[in-house]
C-alpha cells in the first residue's frame, strides 16, 4: 500500500486537473494524525542542525496545488492543515513566498478558501519562526478606488480567487500586512448580518484569524503592534489613530466559540504588556500613551468586553448600579454568561493582569469589578475559575501596601500563567481539528 499511494504522488503535478485532484484525495486521507502511512509526506525532510532545510517533492507540490481550481486547492490545504503540526513542516510552510500567498489570499474578500487559509496560518503560528515572519511581512497590493475594499493584494491570484477586471494598471506597492489581516478579521464577522449572500463583501468569515492574532501576541513585537498606535484604515496615512487591539474587543462576545476564544487570548497576553494597562483600561474619551511610543489615542476601555461574559441576569442596587460600565447596567433576564469555562477563566486572568498596577486596582475598583465577579462566583461551578475570582477580589478589596513596590508582573502571584497561544477547552469547536 505504501508504494502504490507513493506512485501517485508524480500525479500531483499531471497536466490534466482530474488526474491531479484523484491523485489527491486518494493521498488525503494519509495526512490524518495516525494514518498507517502518514511518513510518506515527511520523507526527505529534515529539522534542526547546520543544514539548511529541505523541502520534499510532496510537500512543494501541495503548497502549489493551494493555487489551482476549486477541488483541488480545496483538498490541497485540508492536507497541509493537517500535516502543519509536525514540526518538519515548520519550514517549508513558514518560507515567506508561501506566507505572503496565504496572507494575500485571506485579505482578499473573493477567496473562496479563506478559512482553510485561515486554518492553516493558525497551525503554522504556533511556532516562532512563522510568527517573526508574520510580524515583519510586507505585502505587495495596487491601490485602487473602484477595487473592492480599494485594494487588490497581487499575489491572491489563483484558481479560487479571480483577479479584478479589468486588471489595474497601476503599480503595486509593498504594504505591513497585518493591519490588513486586522480589518479582514473585522469584516469577516459581518458576514451573518446578511442573509443575502451577494450583498456579502467577504466569502468568510475568517474565525480562526482569532488564533493567529493570540499566537502573535505570546512574543512582545506581537504585543508591541496591538498596543501601538496605527491609522484606523491602513490604506490612508492621515486616518484617525486607533489602538489595533481596540477592534478585536467587540467579538468576546461573538457567537463563534474561536472568534471569542482567540480575541479573549491575545486580550490576555497584551496584558502581559504592564506599560500598556492604563490605555487597555482607559475610556475611548480619554487619550492614552502605551511607552515607549509618544503616540496619543483614544483608550481601548477593555473593561466593559471582559465583564460582559462574566455577567449574568442578576440585578444590582442603585450603588451598585452606578458603578458598573454603561452596557453592564439593567442587563436583560435573558442575559447569559460564556458558556466556554477556558474562555471563561481566560477573562478573569485578564482581570488579574490588570490588576498589577495601583491605577489598575483602583480603576476596577471604581467600576464595579467586584460586583460583577461576586455574581460569576456564586454561579461559578468550576473550582479553579473560582479560585481565581477570589484571588483577583483579593487584590480589588485588600488593603493597598503603604510604601511604593514594584508593580511589575509577577506571574505566579496573578496566576495567568505566561503569555498563552490560542484557547483550547474540550468544546471541540475551539479546537484546530484535522480535516
Amino acid at each position: 500500500m505504501d508504494a502504490q499511494l507513493r506512485e501517485l504522488i508524480p500525479f500531483l503535478r499531471d497536466k490534466n486537473p482530474q488526474v491531479r485532484q484523484i491523485a489527491l484525495s486518494n493521498l488525503l486521507p494519509q495526512t490524518l494524525k495516525g494514518a498507517a502511512h502518514r511518513d510518506i509526506f515527511f520523507t526527505g525532510l529534515q529539522a534542526g542542525g547546520l543544514q539548511k532545510s529541505k523541502e520534499s517533492d510532496i510537500i512543494r507540490d501541495l503548497k502549489l496545488l493551494c493555487r489551482d481550481q476549486l477541488s483541488v486547492a480545496h483538498d490541497a490545504f485540508r492536507a497541509l492543515v493537517n500535516l502543519s503540526d509536525s514540526p518538519l513542516l515548520v519550514a517549508p510552510l513558514s518560507e515567506p513566498s508561501f506566507l505572503i500567498f496565504i496572507v494575500s489570499y485571506i485579505i482578499n474578500p473573493q477567496s473562496i478558501l479563506a478559512e482553510l487559509a485561515s486554518m492553516l496560518l493558525s497551525n503554522l503560528t504556533a511556532s516562532s519562526v512563522a510568527c517573526s515572519t508574520i510580524l515583519t511581512l510586507n505585502i505587495p497590493v495596487i491601490l485602487g478606488a473602484n477595487l473592492t475594499n480599494s485594494f487588490y493584494a497581487v499575489h491572491s491570484r489563483c484558481g479560487t480567487c479571480d483577479p479584478p477586471v479589468p486588471y489595474p494598471s497601476e503599480k503595486s506597492q509593498d504594504m505591513f500586512a497585518l493591519p490588513l489581516l486586522v480589518d479582514a478579521f473585522v469584516q469577516g464577522a459581518q458576514l451573518h448580518e446578511s442573509d443575502d449572500p451577494s450583498k456579502r463583501v467577504r466569502k468568510g468569515e475568517i474565525n480562526f484569524l482569532a488564533s493567529v492574532f493570540a499566537n502573535l501576541t505570546t512574543a512582545p513585537a506581537g504585543r508591541n503592534f496591538f498596543l501601538t498606535p496605527r491609522p484606523s484604515n491602513p490604506l490612508r496615512s492621515d486616518s484617525a489613530l486607533e489602538y489595533p487591539l481596540a477592534k478585536l474587543i467587540t467579538f468576546t462576545e461573538h457567537k463563534d466559540t474561536i472568534r471569542r476564544g482567540g480575541v479573549a487570548s491575545t486580550i490576555k497576553n497584551c496584558a502581559f504588556h504592564a506599560s500598556g494597562h492604563k490605555a487597555m483600561l482607559s475610556p475611548e474619551s480619554v487619550k492614552a500613551v502605551v511607552p515607549p511610543s509618544g503616540t496619543e489615542a483614544p483608550g481601548i476601555d477593555v473593561l466593559p468586553f471582559l465583564l460582559l461574559p462574566l455577567a449574568g441576569p442578576e440585578e444590582f442596587d442603585l450603588d451598585d448600579q452606578d458603578k458598573l460600565p454603561e452596557s453592564l447596567q439593567f442587563l436583560p433576564p435573558t442575559k447569559t454568561r460564556e458558556p466556554d469555562p477556558v474562555i471563561r477563566l481566560t477573562h478573569v486572568e485578564s482581570l488579574l493582569l490588570l490588576c498589577h498596577t495601583r491605577w489598575g486596582r483602583d480603576y476596577q475598583r471604581a467600576h464595579g469589578v467586584y460586583q460583577i465577579v461576586r455574581a460569576t462566583h456564586e454561579n461559578e461551578t468550576v473550582d479553579k475559575i473560582s479560585e481565581h475570582i477570589e484571588r483577583l477580589v483579593t487584590l480589588i478589596q485588600g488593603d493597598e501596601p503603604s510604601e511604593n513596590v514594584d508593580e511589575g508582573i509577577d506571574e505566579a502571584q496573578s496566576g495567568a500563567g505566561a503569555p498563552a497561544p490560542t484557547t483550547h477547552s474540550d468544546d471541540e469547536d475551539n479546537i484546530i481539528e484535522e480535516i
